[in-house]
């Protein structure tokens, strides 16, 4: 009886290390594809996420604000929250000094994060999409909207702040003068 029991228990083990090896086969480096569909997420932000990630590999155009003529940074932020109904202020200034700040650590994908580029801060702006990652418009020398990640020296040491678009707080949508998304 007690052979009976060893056997069992070697092979409920066996079992499970089959199990394991077999699964451990299907893990990858690669990061999975992003979907903003938490229930904590505003659903504008939900949904302007998921329009900027599929406008990935759209040309980037200062002073850009639609598919047609392509984006600058601020005119993609613009122009995805404009289609969930959600009216933002058009340069990153405004948009910066206009939403409600989120500590980093709290960030939501929709949420938009503002580096300094330029020397001056605020002068970049990109929606954040979860897993560090966030989808902007950088430069003329990158010629198109794309996902980059917080984790990279460039972005990471550029960093300034966290700002939550929220649909329910009107806000002013004058234009700064101060639409620069350039990289240095």
């Amino acid at each position: 009886m007690k052979n009976i029991r060893i056997s069992l228990r070697l092979l409920k083990y066996m079992a499970l290390i089959f199990i394991v090896a077999q699964l451990s086969g299907c893990a990858t480096s690669e990061k999975s594809p992003i979907s903003a569909s938490s229930s904590s997420i505003d659903s504008a932000n939900s949904k302007a996420v998921n329009d900027a990630l599929q406008l990935q590999g759209q040309p980037y155009v200062s002073g850009g604000e639609s598919p047609i003529e392509g984006f600058d940074c601020s005119g993609l932020v613009f122009y995805v929250y404009n289609k969930q109904g959600v009216r933002l202020p058009r340069d990153t200034w405004s948009l910066a000094n206009q939403l409600p700040s989120v500590q980093i650590n709290q960030r939501q994908p929709g949420d938009l994060v503002f580096f300094n580029t330029t020397a001056r801060p605020f002068s970049h702006v990109g929606i954040y999409v979860g897993d560090d990652r966030f989808v902007h418009a950088p430069s003329s020398r990158t010629g198109r909207v794309m996902m980059s990640d917080l984790k990279q020296p460039y972005w990471r040491e550029r960093f300034v702040a966290v700002r939550r678009p929220q649909s329910q707080r009107p806000l002013s949508v004058n234009n700064a003068g101060n639409n620069a998304c350039l990289l240095n």
